[in-house]
Parts: structure tokens; C-alpha cells; sequence
């Protein structure tokens, strides 16, 4: 072979080989492609990537209930996702009346298509246990409290205060009961008893919920609904919960009870923090967890739920310490 041929030869195979590095970076950059769609697409419906594979998703349940918007939208959408079961998380001492009841019918609905596990942490009480009743199966620990089953509707009275300091404060209402009760007037009998009839249509609500959901007798309900909580040992036995446990056993029974394939990895289904919405406190939370301060953005976010605490309206199904 001349030498000009030999040149053309090797310039073909250049090109060849060319060729095949740019055929090659091109399937890369499509598969980049891809993986970034799949990602933006999964970020944009509050899942990740990891969520589109089965998976056990999980889901935490964390201080005050109130059925808020993104959490009944975060509970669809990973019974709606590739999950092969729901693990929910609970840590709350209750709530809205209201909320713990959407929260609750919004997991018997999935639990309708997948299996739903509740695992108390330290406490699911009041909302909190109406929220753990809407799974299959209930684990706590020894140590976790449920129960407090019972309603209540507190509201402040400050007549007595005004009239230390000469204030009165005149209302024309359409009826005796119209805007009742009133924290600035002494409150009526009339008052008090349509509001305790409020309170016991609530409470049976929730004792025939217990009842039902929980396969008590008339017995075994008085025995557990005077309103105290209970460790997750005594509930144990009161039939309050189902297994001592946590997430290790909670994936255990899912995998022996429900045909759950073995070794599926466990993702976290989140939702964005509700103090992102109280202004500084909310943006300093974001700031911390952005600078990778964890640990400082989960004591804001604490100090907020207190907060919102004091802006609950309307029945409540709450547990604290010292408040009640």
C-alpha cells in the first residue's frame, strides 16, 4: 500500500472511531437528559427519584394535626406512587378534631389499594391516636403514650378582668346564643350546654371510632376512654395498639402479613415545613436547614408549633401536659 493510501486508511479509521465517541457522548447526554426530566418531574410532585421504584414509603406525622392541604396531598400521592406499603410515623399529641379525622380517613382510603403501618414515637395521643387508628396495624414502643381519647373546646374569659378596669362591652345579637360563648360576658348556662353538647357528639364520634376500629366491647371502651394516656405497654394489653415495636418490626410484619418483598429500601415522602409560612422564624428555619444546621431548624420548627398551639379554633383532640 502507497502512502497516500495508507493516509486515507487511517483518516477513515479516525473518522470511524470518531464517530463511535460521538455516538457515544450523544446516548450519554439523551440518558442526562432523561434523568433531569425524571428529576424536575418528581421534585415538582414532592417526591424524588428513589420514589418512582417500589419502595416502603414513610411518612411522619409530627406535632399539631390540622389536615392541612399538603399533608392530605403528600398521603395521596404516595399511596398513588410505586410504594408497596405506607409506614406512617407518629409523632403528635393530637390536634384539630377535624383534621385528625381527614388525616385519618385519607390513610383508610390507601390502605383500601396498599398496606398501612402506624409506628408511634413518643406520643400519638387524642388526634394523634385518631391519625394511628386510620392503619392496619399499630407498633409502639414500651415507653411511647397513646390514648387520651376524649374532646375539648376551651375558650378564655376575661369579664371579670374588664370589670376591674371599668370596660363593658355592649352586643345586640339575634339570638341568645348567637356568637356564644362570648370571653368578654359572663357565659350563660344556655351557652355552656350547647357547647358540652358539641364536645359529647364529638367524643361518642371518637369512642365509636375506638370501638369500632380497635374490636372493643362496652367494657374494654370505658376502660380506655376517660381521657388519661397510656405507655405502649399498658396499651398493649388494653388493646390500644397491636405489637411493641417500631420500624424494624413494623417492615417485619409487612413482609411476613402482606407479602411485602423482603430488603425494599424505606423513602421518606415529605412535605415542606409548615413554618415556612411564620415569616422570620420560618425563613431563619429554611436558612439553617439550607447550611445544613438540622438540628437548629427542627427546634424553630418546634417552637412554632407552639405558636400555632395558641391559634387552634374549634373542637381539639389534643394532649399536653400541665394545659388541661
Amino acid at each position: 500500500m502507497s502512502a497516500p493510501d495508507l493516509n486515507v486508511a487511517t483518516y477513515l479509521i479516525d473518522r470511524r472511531q470518531m464517530r463511535r465517541k460521538l455516538t457515544f457522548w450523544r446516548v450519554v447526554a439523551i440518558g442526562l437528559a432523561i434523568l433531569a426530566v425524571l428529576v424536575i418531574g418528581a421534585r415538582m410532585s414532592g417526591g424524588s427519584p428513589t420514589t418512582l421504584t417500589p419502595h416502603v414509603a414513610r411518612l411522619k406525622i409530627e406535632g399539631l394535626i390540622t389536615g392541612d392541604d399538603d399533608t392530605l396531598k403528600l398521603i395521596r400521592d404516595a399511596g398513588a406512587s410505586h410504594a408497596a406499603a405506607l409506614l406512617v410515623v407518629i409523632e403528635s399529641p393530637g390536634g384539630t378534631t377535624t383534621g385528625s379525622e381527614k388525616v385519618h380517613a385519607e390513610l383508610r382510603r390507601i390502605s383500601a389499594k396498599k398496606p398501612v403501618v402506624a409506628v408511634v414515637g413518643t406520643m400519638a395521643a387524642s388526634g394523634g391516636y385518631i391519625v394511628a387508628m386510620g392503619a392496619d396495624r399499630i407498633f409502639a414502643g414500651g415507653n411511647s403514650l397513646v390514648g387520651s381519647i376524649g374532646v375539648l373546646f376551651q375558650f378564655p374569659n376575661a369579664h371579670k378582668l374588664l370589670d376591674t378596669i371599668g370596660v363593658k362591652v355592649e352586643t345586640i345579637k339575634s339570638s341568645p346564643l348567637k356568637a356564644a360563648p362570648n370571653g368578654m360576658e359572663p357565659t350563660s348556662e344556655e351557652a355552656k350546654a350547647a357547647i358540652a353538647a358539641l364536645v359529647t357528639d364529638s367524643y361518642n364520634w371518637f369512642k365509636g371510632m375506638v370501638q369500632e376500629r380497635r374490636a372493643m366491647d362496652s367494657k374494654q371502651l370505658a376502660s380506655v376512654s376517660d381521657g388519661r394516656v397510656f405507655t405502649g405497654r399498658q396499651g398493649l394489653n388494653l388493646k390500644l395498639i397491636d405489637e411493641i415495636g417500631g420500624e424494624r418490626e413494623a417492615v417485619a410484619w409487612l413482609e411476613t402479613n402482606k407479602n411485602i418483598t423482603k430488603g425494599l429500601p424505606i423513602r421518606d415522602w415529605k412535605k415542606k415545613s409548615t413554618s415556612r409560612r411564620l415569616g422570620i422564624l420560618g425563613f431563619s428555619s429554611q436558612i439553617a436547614e439550607e447550611l445544613g444546621f438540622s438540628s437548629v431548624s427542627r427546634l424553630i420548627d418546634q417552637g412554632n408549633a407552639n405558636v400555632d398551639a395558641h391559634l387552634l379554633d374549634g373542637l381539639v383532640a389534643i394532649w399536653q401536659v400541665g394545659a388541661r
